[in-house]
């Protein structure tokens, strides 16, 4: 469980070329059984699918930026921000799939275009959630977790703006702070570690 969970954030970190991820949602294939015969095996899809629709493009034009960000049941926050680079890409979650938790180093503009997402911020364990149709804004650099509370593929389109030139754009959080942040938030540990 522990290779998969490093899958699911090396997927998540962007660091997968998209022509290495499978979209299917099962795939079929053959294995030995007990008794040396092949035996259909179906493989589900993995929790998390991250597929890059852009690489990091850069804006040649001198352009700065600043986002006024009140998420329901915060205060205001303003984010001065570089956006000279960019990255975009499609996320498929599966159901009852889960984000660790993590930040990331610039804002995520994130346009949910299928299913819901519910959204949590480390600092107040409220569940934000998003349905078809609706988008959310992640200001960067806050810690939060993110989960797929339906029954059916929840899939999003990610606008990273801000990103370094080369590195990671989704850092998880080391492991003792994400199993300080699922106490404090109750977060179960089916739902923090199943996925």
């Amino acid at each position: 469980m522990r290779a998969a969970q490093m899958m699911v954030l090396v997927v998540i970190a962007g660091t997968i070329p998209a022509a290495c991820a499978d979209h299917t949602p099962t795939s079929t294939g053959s294995a030995p059984d007990n008794e040396g015969t092949r035996a259909s095996v179906v493989v589900p899809p993995a929790p998390i699918v991250v597929e890059l629709l852009s690489g990091r493009h850069e804006f040649t034009d001198d352009v700065d930026a600043q986002l006024r960000l009140k998420p329901n049941g915060r205060p205001r926050t303003v984010v001065n921000f570089d956006p000279s680079k960019m990255a975009v890409a499609k996320i498929t979650v599966q159901p009852g799939a889960r984000f660790p938790w993590h930040t990331h180093p610039g804002p995520v503009m994130v346009a949910v275009t299928q299913g819901t997402l519910v959204y949590v911020y480390a600092d107040d364990c409220v569940d934000r959630t998003y349905p078809t149709g609706t988008g959310l804004v992640d200001p960067g650099n806050n810690v939060h977790y993110a989960f797929n509370p339906t029954g059916g593929e929840t899939v999003l389109i990610a606008t990273f703006l801000g990103v370094p030139a080369v590195g990671l754009l989704t850092i998880p959080v080391d492991a003792a702070t994400a199993t300080a942040l699922d106490a404090k938030c109750g977060v179960t540990p089916a739902l923090a570690h199943s996925h």
